[in-house]
């Protein structure tokens, strides 16, 4: 039986996915088989494992912290929002089906059986698994069918460390008014909490401490300071997305209202001379050298947000003059048209930005896969890209001919505008720099000392450097001594 722990937050983006990534990197150096889970996950940031199932991101960070392979297993249900009262569920790595919430709220216990034969499975091949939980376990309206939260914890039996956001104001409130809204057993299962996001001198915190410590009957086993690290974050509130700076190269990214798996634009950020501004208007837009179109959960109602915002007609002129790259959904609303028979988004058809010469059926099955090559010859502005190695992988629900009706390759080109299905197009350190290197050049400025390192290094070392912030700020020993059973 492998040892469990589990992180809960009092609300999103607490950060409890970077406290489970920190807990699996220490675990892993101290020579424990680690893997992370989290029950049920909401997210348009998705990954396909090798074996071409979908999962979301946060538990592939938290992986790839922990040193091993993503799998499906970590993360048994993800759900995608398709708009702001449904989803798309998705169960060991295969769509269910798309859900309201109400329909799903009934529905979800079923997936139980589901949930425990995934962490089975963990429990075979780690000696600790860290467990991740969703939103507050406080939602009290929802903790009748809880199967992320307490709900989780209970079926495994799993301590508890409950984790508050002190940057958003509010860290006592937030925490003890959680303990407030708990029931006896659940507050039991509570071992310890964590403030989150610290900035400043500790001491000045420690009266506070005292009396929540006092009151909640709960020791606090961690002050994390707010540390900036390039690791992946929720897709939900990212703080990417408030960034209005612009480098000396500027590449802005359309931010659609189902914006989904924006990681594939990480590396780029890593470049110190590179900006990567999300943009909702024509006036954010202003001039930058390059405009990405990310994936989208939702392509037709994303590509008529593009039309009523303004932002089709100003992209579209830009294109005569700088690069515009598409990739999965930005790809599809790149070209003539998209159908959609079946209904797998919004039915009928649509006029697409007729930007490259391809037509797009949106199917009722989901191309899940991971890929990897050499890119055959590239013409235009990126026509460096030629011969360039990548790795990366798809998902998309939509099959995609050149108006001719001929297979297409990886990378399709007209004129300034590009598009592909594979996400992570970029993290090879080669295509990302000849990227940039080209687009400086375009616009008469020297890069050559400023490449690219590639990303899958520089994760590694930030986890480390996430273990070490997690080691230094958190007692250790009571996170150890929290385990179910000795590790000895």
């Amino acid at each position: 039986m492998a040892k469990v722990i589990m992180v809960q937050g009092t609300m999103s983006n607490a950060g409890k996915s970077l406290v489970v990534a920190g807990l699996c990197r220490v675990f892993k150096q101290d020579g424990y088989r680690v893997a992370p889970f989290k029950s049920q996950n909401m997210a348009l940031n998705s990954f396909v494992t090798e074996d071409g199932l979908e999962m979301g991101r946060a538990q592939v960070v938290q992986a790839e912290a922990a040193g091993i392979k993503p799998d499906v297993a970590m993360n048994p249900i993800l759900l995608k929002p398709t708009n702001d009262v449904g989803s798309q569920v998705i169960v060991n790595g295969e769509v269910l089906g798309n859900m309201n919430a109400r329909d799903y709220f009934k529905y979800k216990k079923q997936l139980i059986p589901d949930i425990q034969k995934a962490f089975k499975k963990l429990e075979e091949m780690a000696d600790i698994i860290v467990i991740e939980g969703a939103g507050s376990p406080a939602e009290i309206n929802l903790k009748d069918d809880d199967i992320v939260n307490m709900g989780m914890a209970k079926m495994v039996g799993a301590p508890v460390l409950l984790v508050g956001d002190i940057d958003r104001g509010g860290i006592f409130a937030q925490l003890l008014g959680t303990l407030m809204l708990l029931e006896e057993d659940e507050l039991e299962l509570v071992k310890g909490l964590v403030i989150n996001k610290f900035r400043g001198d500790k001491t000045i915190l420690d009266p506070g401490i005292e009396i929540l410590e006092e009151r909640g009957q709960k020791p606090v086993v961690g002050v994390v300071p707010y540390t900036y690290l390039q690791i992946e974050d929720e897709d939900s509130l990212t703080e990417r997305f408030d960034s209005a700076k612009q480098g000396l190269i500027d590449i802005a990214v359309i931010r659609y209202p189902r914006i989904s798996n924006f990681t594939d634009l990480n590396s780029f950020e890593q470049i110190d001379s590179v900006s990567v501004r999300y943009v909702t208007s024509v006036n954010e837009l202003k001039n930058p050298d390059m405009i990405v179109l990310p994936g989208s959960k939702n392509t037709m109602g994303d590509l008529k947000w593009l039309r009523e915002s303004g932002l089709e007609t100003a992209v579209k002129k830009m294109a005569e003059r700088i690069p515009v790259f598409g990739i999965c959904g930005g790809y599809q609303m790149l070209g003539k048209s998209i159908a959609d028979p079946d209904h797998a988004e919004e039915g009928g058809e649509m006029r697409g930005m007729e930007l490259l010469p391809i037509d797009t059926v949106l199917l009722p099955q989901k191309t899940r896969r991971q890929v990897e090559g050499r890119l055959n010859e590239v013409e235009g502005i990126f026509a460096g890209l030629s011969g360039q190695d990548y790795t990366g992988y798809e998902i998309h629900m939509g099959d995609t001919v050149s108006d001719q009706g001929e297979k297409l390759p990886q990378l399709v080109r007209h004129e300034n505008v590009y598009g592909t299905y594979i996400h992570s197009i970029f993290d090879k350190g080669g295509i990302v720099t000849e990227i940039v290197k080209t687009l400086a050049k375009n616009k008469g400025i020297d890069l050559e000392k400023d490449n690219a390192i590639d990303y899958a290094e520089l994760k590694e070392r930030e986890y480390d450097k996430l273990a070490d912030v997690i080691r230094s700020s958190m007692d250790m020993d009571a996170v150890y001594g929290m385990l179910r059973e000795s590790l000895i």
